[in-house]
């Protein structure tokens, strides 16, 4: 049986009744929401036309659905974050962006190259799958805004710290090493546009990412908290949609001025907490985010689940298979591990911070980005992706929850 447009509608109640149900459902056991929607997802493709539905036929849908998601899982992980940013009190996060990263993405296309990649394919898996996710990673992420009179940013759990701040900006940094991909594929050797792609894809447009989250942020900060008029003092008038107005609008900002968008709302986030910190209006921030942010994860999931039914997976290889096994069960803990010496973490939760790279929505994204340049090998890249994501999404959906225990009962 198939189920025509009206149907959807069925089944678009069904999943968010079932999404409101499975994380009360689950908690007690080892077993995430991500694992059960993406299940969901697959038996789903049985019943609807799943051939619409595929991320290869509809590139568009897929990268701007992704794209909505990741915009507003880094609004939600920015007001999450009670510490203020510094170089210090950030050290894992420099360590996680500047080291593990790029190792990450330098070991995935060199071990594609050694298995036959052509080298701009190979680096641009490697790019594509370099980004740990804001959006299904909330099982080991911070739970929220500490606000409140007297509240002071919670520094004790380093891990959860870790792996939000570094979920926040390296969904934005992983764009520099996608378009350094696209240009090897489409502008030949590295020569001629290696001093372009530094000064204006890797620094330039970070820099006005920073630069427009910074300033857009503190300027609806002192509106919202500070404003001389009731009228424009939100935080009075208790607007939580000042989230997703906030969130949008950084992001087309940012995007008209040619900067990183991914960048610029996750600082955007930060610099309106660091304005007014304690208030709690940050919380029903928060809170508004975090709601939609699991209507568009629940729906994201199902897709991905419909495309994996209709094929998705069929064309890879044992190749695609070991990459995304080396990235999830290797590589990505190595390097993040060595990226952690010498840091104040204990040797518990620097392998507990190195094992949780997920991946998921954004490598969704920067594959449906970037893949049009990469016509005959698109099959075997979103086979490759795909299944990394499902690999990531099961292997940390049930370890999530008995390591965060152990964690927690080793600190008490």
């Amino acid at each position: 049986m198939t189920i025509n447009g009206d149907g959807l509608y069925l089944v678009a109640g069904l999943a968010l009744l079932l999404g409101a149900v499975l994380p009360r459902l689950l908690r007690r056991y080892a077993v995430s929401a991500p694992i059960a929607f993406l299940g969901a997802g697959l038996l789903l493709g049985f019943a609807v036309d799943h051939h619409r539905l595929s991320p290869i036929a509809e590139p568009g849908l897929t990268k701007h659905l992704a794209e909505l998601t990741i915009l507003v899982a880094l609004m939600g992980v920015g007001l999450a974050i009670d510490r203020p940013i510094g170089w210090r009190r950030w050290t894992v996060t420099w360590r996680l962006l500047l080291v593990a990263m790029p190792a990450c993405i330098a070991a995935i296309a060199g071990v594609g190259w050694l298995l036959g990649l052509a080298p701009a394919t190979a680096l641009l898996l490697g790019a594509v799958l370099a980004p740990t996710d804001p959006v299904l990673a909330s099982d080991v992420q911070v739970q929220g805004p500490t606000t409140g009179e007297g509240a002071e940013p919670e520094e004790d759990d380093e891990v959860r710290f870790a792996l939000t701040s570094e979920a926040g900006l390296n969904d934005g940094l992983a764009f520099p090493f996608v378009y350094a991909a696209v240009f090897a594929a489409t502008k030949g050797a590295v020569g001629g546009w290696a001093f372009e792609w530094f000064a204006w894809d890797l620094v330039g447009r970070t820099v006005i990412g920073v630069a427009v989250g910074v300033g857009v942020g503190w300027l609806l900060g002192k509106m919202t908290f500070d404003a001389p008029s009731r009228t424009f003092r939100l935080a009075d008038a208790r607007e939580p949609v000042l989230a997703l107005a906030m969130t949008l609008g950084v992001y087309g900002l940012a995007q008209v001025l040619h900067g990183y968008g991914f960048v610029a709302v996750f600082v955007a986030a930060l610099t309106l907490r660091a304005v007014e910190r304690s208030h709690d209006f940050h919380a029903e921030l928060h809170g508004f985010v975090e709601q939609l942010e699991h209507i568009l994860t629940w729906g994201i999931l199902l897709l991905l689940g419909v495309a994996i039914t209709a094929g998705l997976l069929a064309p890879l290889t044992w190749a695609g298979a070991a990459l995304g096994s080396l990235l999830v069960l290797v590589i990505r803990p190595v390097t993040a591990w060595i990226s952690l010496a010498r840091t104040p973490m204990r040797r518990s939760e620097r392998w507990v911070t190195a094992a949780f790279g997920v991946r998921g929505v954004g490598s969704v994204f920067y594959l449906a980005y970037a893949g049009a340049g990469f016509r005959t090998d698109l099959p075997w890249l979103w086979a490759t992706v795909g299944f990394t994501v499902v690999l990531s999404v099961v292997v940390h959906g049930v370890a999530a929850t008995p390591l965060m225990r152990m964690l927690e009962d080793r600190r008490s």
